[in-house]
Order: C-alpha cells, then structure tokens, then sequence
C-alpha cells in the first residue's frame, strides 16, 4: 500500500509546508514526478506527487494547470520557491484549494530528488512491510489447515484475514461451511457467478464489485473437473495483500480437496475388500479389516448407478463400496425406504430383500436383477408383478421378436396367419375356440397353422415353442 502524502508532509528534513486542501492528505502517493512542462499529465499515471520550479508557469496558468493535473489523479503538487518564483503565486494557492488539489511549499533548500528518495524508502518499508503481513497471514491459513477440521478451519480464518466473509461450496453451489457475518445467506446470490465459472471450463476466477461490498468466487479442483467453489467478500476494495491470503487460501483449500480425495479412494479400496470378504461368507474377516462392526442382521442390499459416485456413497446409511461400476450399500432394514429414495434421487437403483449378512451375495444378486430394469427405482420383490417382458432389454427383444416372425409378415398377402396363431396360443390350443374368436371355420385354422409350422419350421403344439412364440407376439402388443 502507497504512503499517504500526509506522511511524506510529515517527515520534517523535507522542510514541506501544505499551503491549500489540507483535508486531503490522505492521498495515497505511488510516485514522485518532477516536471517543468505546461501539461506534464500526458506522463502521469495517477497518484503522482508533481514537483515543479514554476520556471514556465505564470500566475494565469494556475486554472488550466491545476485542472489538469486534477483531471489525471494527481496525488499533489510541489512547488519549489527560491528559484523561479520567491513565494508560491497566491493564484495557485486559490485554486488548489478550490479544486480539492494538496499544494505544498517545497523550501528552496530541500532538493526534489530529496523528495523522491523519500517517497521510494516508504514504499519499499510499505512494501516488505505488506510482503511480511501477507507471510504472516499464509502461515496462520497453513496453520489452519494442519488443524483436525482442515477446510473448515481455512475458511474460518479467511473470514478473520480479510475482516469480511467466507463460504465453502459443493459443485451445485450447497454450503458446506461459512464464517463471517451474514455469509450463508449470500450463497444464493454467488449462482450465476457459479455458473459462469462452470461455463468458462478453466480454473478462473470471479470478482465482483458493488459500493457495499465486494466479492471474489474460485473454483476447486483441477482443469479436469471442478469440485467445488470457496467464495470471499467484505466491505471495501480487495488490497494486493488481501488478494495474496485469498490466493494462499484457494491453494490451501485445493490441497487439502485433493489430500481428502486420496484418502477417500484409500477407504473405497478397503471397502470393496471388506465387500469381497463379505460375498465369500467372511463377516469375522470383513469386520476385522473395517474396523468396526457392520449393520445388524437383516440387511437391504442397493446396488445403485450414478454420474457421481462419491456424492451418491455419501448420501446413503450404513455400508457402501464400489463394485463393478456400481455403488453397493448394506443398509438396515429400518432405513432402507430412505435410502433407496435417496439413490433414486442421484441416478438409478435395485433393492433386495432383507437378507442376512451371511446372505449377501443373494441379497445383491436379487438388488442387481432389480437394476437392470429401466425404473429409476426398483425393488426386486416387485419384479414379478411386473410381467416377464420387463426383465428383457426392449431393443434386443424387439430385434428376436421381428427376426422370428419375419416369414410370417413375408408369406404373400398372407396377413391373417400371425393373427391366426396369437388366437390359437390364447385359447391354450383349443381349434374350435380359436376358429370362433377369429370368425372362421376350424379346417381354416387348421390350414394356417399347418403353414405356420412350414414356415417357421417349429412346432405350435410344443410347449416350449408356444412359450417362444407367445412371448414374440406379446412384444408388439405389450402384454406378457
């Protein structure tokens, strides 16, 4: 951060008396300029102290000049006496304080380059000084992050750092800690700028600005995927330091996601094993190596699918492990209805029966039958109530279904024999009551059936080709 030029006016070797706008010393300086020029400002950036002899300047140059040198965000302006001008003219000294413009009497003994060093050592001592605080500040935040509750204690002493707020977020934007003032209510208010960060697909940034507060959204994660999103904000303007501890806070959070993230995957792989054990009859083993005991006897057995595994284990009681591609949880019979609602929520899930422990692999054997189906949600104990053709797959079954009836739409013109055969397989075989369902004589029927068997050189009176066959025509009708 700059000196003020109240500090500069204060340090009494420079011998510098302000002559006009005495209220504004609290002007930053970031440089000191010297200029003899009419327009020096075509070489200011703002925020300069200007100094100058006033050898080209005469008193009905002071409005122009002093306007310009406002105009460009000057942070003062020096007048040297003793050389060009005795005193400082009194139009200058007017319109500097009309303008808002610190003027300061610059004694002909105290040399401009005097000046310059000055203002330079100060911003060097601000600038180490600054350097020190951000160092100061990154150790407390690393501190912090050894602490038990790791991303937790982050993010409560960012809050502290920056006197303002913090909010760790999920991917979807849920809170999963704030600190600060009024920081859980502002995370509604951060989505757009979430998805705005989502849509960039980098690990950018966002910062956002308002008279009242000022606010700064990261992402976490890598450039493969975003886990999550920690957001700041507080009263004024961010400083260079304040961007330093917010910087050291997003690595911090980002290290200990990634550290979480190893220590998760270590814990599925253990998991799977215990599951493994379990599946071969090995509860004493599986326990040993879990650690603790496993839900009591009876249990329910999901086997879900999800886009996001590890969001989907997190949100379901009792046991979970990764399997094949799939989320397995051992869930007591007490929670199972919750848990499953839960699944269904994230993706797709089978349900068991209760089993026992000693049964698992029954139980998960009944949970991945469940999951083949196409339901969102399903428990095995209603497949049967969902007629044979459910457990098929739709498309391979339509395939075998046109492929085996395929000679009888060919047959000529030949229409009725498919017709023909669905009422003799309905009425269990019976000629006469197949003739009178479809309106025709027996020895008709007969005819046809005989062609069916030719064409499709199977057999109707077998049951298993009538089983076949029935199952055929009930894929386009959509009965089983």
């Amino acid at each position: 951060m700059a000196p003020s030029l109240r500090r500069v006016v204060a340090m009494a070797p420079l011998r510098l008396r302000v002559l006009a706008a005495n209220g504004e010393l609290d002007r930053p300086v970031r440089w000191v300029a010297v200029s003899e020029l009419e327009d020096p400002t075509p070489f200011l950036e703002g925020g300069e102290l200007v100094l100058t002899t006033g050898m080209r300047l005469g008193a009905y140059d002071a409005g122009p000049y002093i306007s310009r040198l406002v105009a460009m965000g000057a942070a003062g302006l020096g007048f040297g006496v003793g050389l060009s001008h005795d005193e400082v003219p009194e139009a200058y000294v007017r319109v500097a304080e009309s303008r808002g413009l610190p003027l300061i009497e610059v004694h002909r003994e105290t040399p401009f380059i005097a000046i310059g060093k000055a203002v330079s050592e100060l911003l060097a001592a601000e600038q180490y000084e600054e350097l020190s605080r951000a160092f100061a500040a990154q150790g407390r935040l690393t501190r912090a992050a050894l602490q038990p509750e790791g991303m937790h204690a982050i993010v409560d002493r960012l809050a502290k750092e920056i006197d303002g707020w913090a909010l760790l977020l999920d991917e979807a934007g849920g809170v999963l800690h704030s600190a600060g003032a009024g920081a859980r209510r502002r995370a509604r208010g951060l989505l757009p700028e979430l998805e705005r960060l989502r849509a960039t697909g980098a690990p950018a940034s966002l910062s956002s600005s308002t008279p009242d507060e000022h606010v700064i959204v990261q992402p976490l994660g890598d450039h493969r995927r975003v886990r999550g999103f920690f957001a700041v904000g507080c009263e004024r303007p961010f400083s260079p330091l304040a961007h330093t501890v917010v910087n050291a806070a997003g690595s911090l959070l980002t290290l200990a996601l990634e550290q979480s993230r190893g220590r998760l995957a270590a814990e599925a792989r253990v998991r799977t094993a215990v599951l493994r054990l379990l599946l071969a009859g090995e509860r004493e083993a599986a326990e040993d190596v879990l650690g603790r005991d496993l839900p009591r006897d009876p249990v329910v057995v999901l086997a879900c699918r999800a886009e996001d595994p590890e969001t989907l284990a997190e949100a379901l009681p009792g046991f979970t492990a990764p399997w094949r591609g799939m989320v397995v949880a051992l869930v007591p019979e007490s929670q199972a209805g919750r848990a499953a609602t839960a699944a269904a929520e994230r993706g797709r899930a089978g349900v068991s029966n209760p089993v026992s422990l000693a049964a698992v692999a029954s139980g998960l054997d009944q949970a991945e039958r469940a999951l083949a189906t196409a339901a969102p949600l399903t428990r095995f104990a209603d497949l049967a109530g969902q007629g044979l053709l459910s457990l098929l797959d739709p498309q391979a079954a339509a395939t075998y279904a046109e492929a085996l009836l395929t000679p009888l739409r060919e047959y000529g013109s030949r229409a009725d024999l498919i017709e023909s055969l669905r009422a003799y397989l309905a009425t269990n075989g019976h000629w006469d009551a197949a003739a009178q369902r479809l309106g025709i004589h027996r020895h008709t029927l007969r005819y046809r059936i005989r062609k069916v068997a030719e064409l499709l050189d199977r057999d109707p009176d077998d049951p298993a080709t009538r089983a076949e066959l029935w199952v055929a025509l009930s894929i386009g009708s959509g009965t089983a």
